[in-house]
């Protein structure tokens, strides 16, 4: 069967139901983020990170609010690093399903400097945090292109520094590829169907550029990384 990448699928994915609870949720969520960390997609993100502080001085603490923050295990990373580099962090991760914040909670109370919330970004609450750096990782492919522009809007409202985006390059290859680690990986109903449509819900190199033109993104970079994914760097400094 021929896979068509010529534009973004518009399929929803089972987790896109908020009211998703349970633990088929929560399994799904730590097979999520197994993959992501065994294909490298942590380290992704935590280097966008590092590339927007590069000029910013050890001792100034940075706030970090994860959007889409799953089971939190970005933002564990992210504490973990924080240490090793002798810098100061405020943490803040926010999911729109509550049972999911309740999950990334409980994996999380040994770690003093993350805050998780049950919020929508949509939501007049989101307006309330004020970040330094906002990342996204393999969230936004979950949201239609005029969603996007609006999120992304939000994004450079009320984010100080910049932004880390790291999501899924729509391809052919990167489908079948994925239907491989299904074969190889005892996955769940839920990550196997939702793997799929994400990669069909991913960008085009072309797609991140006209989004950065369209919001006039004067500082960003688009790097193309294994495993089929895209580091949006964006810059607010």
């Amino acid at each position: 069967m021929t896979i068509d990448t010529n534009f973004r699928s518009q399929e929803a994915e089972i987790m896109d139901d908020l009211d998703m609870k349970g633990d088929e949720l929560r399994k799904t969520l730590d097979q999520i983020a197994t993959i992501n960390r065994f294909l490298g997609g942590n380290r992704l993100t935590l280097n966008g990170v590092r590339k927007l502080l590069i000029n910013i001085p050890k001792n100034q603490q940075i706030n970090i609010l994860d959007v889409g923050c799953g089971n939190g295990d970005m933002l564990r990373d992210i504490s973990e690093w924080a240490v090793s580099e002798q810098r100061t962090v405020k943490l803040e991760g926010i999911d729109a399903n509550a049972d999911t914040i309740n999950h990334a909670r409980n994996l999380s109370t040994h770690y003093t400097n993350i805050r998780y919330y049950p919020t929508n970004l949509f939501s007049q609450e989101f307006s309330s945090f004020k970040p330094d750096i906002i990342i996204c990782t393999l969230t936004l492919h979950h949201f239609s292109d005029e969603e996007i522009v609006s999120i992304l809007e939000r994004f450079r409202k009320q984010a100080k520094m910049g932004l880390v985006i790291n999501d899924l390059q729509r391809s052919a290859l990167a489908y079948r590829l994925f239907q491989l680690v299904c074969l190889v990986f005892p996955l769940g109903k839920m990550p196997k169907n939702d793997g799929l449509i994400s990669i069909l819900r991913g960008f085009k190199r072309k797609e991140l550029r006209n989004f950065s033109k369209k919001l006039n993104f004067n500082t960003y970079s688009i790097r193309w990384k294994w495993a089929f994914r895209y580091q949006w760097i964006i810059s607010f400094i």
